[in-house]
């Protein structure tokens, strides 16, 4: 998909991080962009800075946890600008690295519910839409190396899970024929907010268990800041979709990790990390 000019581009999870530079990068390359956050405050905050760059940006809060929230994205999207071009299913928390079975059910049902299902909805309202318009569109699913390798407690199953969600996405798609096109962002340690998740934690998902353990708020927000800059990101998910490129690894330091896990799984070994504990 190499015209992106006056194209229109949907990210969820805009409002900051990775989605927030994905909004950056695809206004400059004169894309209009329809962002939507469940943090509203953030949300128009970034449109107001992206409008004032001369951007033509159009906010939407959402919720993508929720199916009926996403289905109005797309409506609004289709209302907005009339066709939808590109679509990000960025929006992700995280809720620590404590043992799964310290985890609560709420904590599973709320990062199963962002990090799987927000892809999920967005695939099921958005790619009927592509498929119609019967022209070149592109999906980019936001994983994470995490699900390439070894470990990662829930954050790590989600992201395992929209990896080969999205790998069955690209063969049903190629299989059918059908022009749009997926691919799937699984970057490494890039500089957002993602460890404070809590802060936008519905009250529905109520955490009411002990505090997770694994790295500190402060350690892990350090950690990250070393990381790639979200824009960066962006510059390499753009490029990736121009070449219809469907695996986006934005970090080649964890190869040896990926190899890793894949010699462990053919050889039948029992899995091990690379990386140290974080307990």
């Amino acid at each position: 998909m190499r015209n992106l000019e006056n194209k229109v581009a949907v990210v969820t999870g805009a409002a900051s991080g990775i989605g927030r530079g994905l909004a950056g990068v695809f206004a400059d390359a004169g894309m209009r962009v329809v962002l939507s956050d469940v943090e509203e405050a953030a949300l128009h905050a970034t449109a107001g800075e992206l409008r004032g760059k001369g951007a033509d940006v159009y906010a939407v809060p959402t919720d993508v946890s929720r199916a009926e929230d996403v289905a109005s994205l797309a409506e609004a999207t289709i209302k907005r600008y009339g066709a939808v071009h590109v679509l990000c299913n960025n929006a992700g928390v995280h809720t620590g690295s404590s043992p799964s079975w310290e985890s609560t059910l709420d904590d599973w049902a709320w990062i199963v519910g962002v990090n799987l299902m927000g892809v999920a909805h967005g695939i099921r309202s958005f790619l009927p839409i592509m498929i119609g318009q019967d022209e070149e569109a592109h999906i980019v699913n936001t994983a994470s190396v995490a699900g390439l390798m070894t470990g990662g407690s829930l954050y790590g199953a989600t992201k395992s899970a929209v990896v080969a969600l999205s790998e069955t996405v690209h063969m049903e798609l190629v299989d059918g024929g059908f022009k749009p096109r997926i691919s799937v962002l699984c970057p490494g340690l890039v500089d957002t907010n993602i460890f404070v998740s809590g802060r936008n934690r519905p009250a529905r998902f109520a955490d009411a268990g002990p505090v997770p353990s694994g790295w500190s708020t402060d350690a892990a927000r350090q950690a990250f800041k070393l990381g790639r800059s979200p824009g960066a990101v962006g510059d390499q998910v753009l490029e990736a979709i121009r070449e219809e490129r469907f695996y986006i690894l934005t970090h080649s330091e964890f190869a040896e990790h990926i190899e890793h896990r894949t010699t462990q799984i053919l050889n039948g070994d029992n899995p091990t990390s690379l990386l140290p504990s974080a307990r």
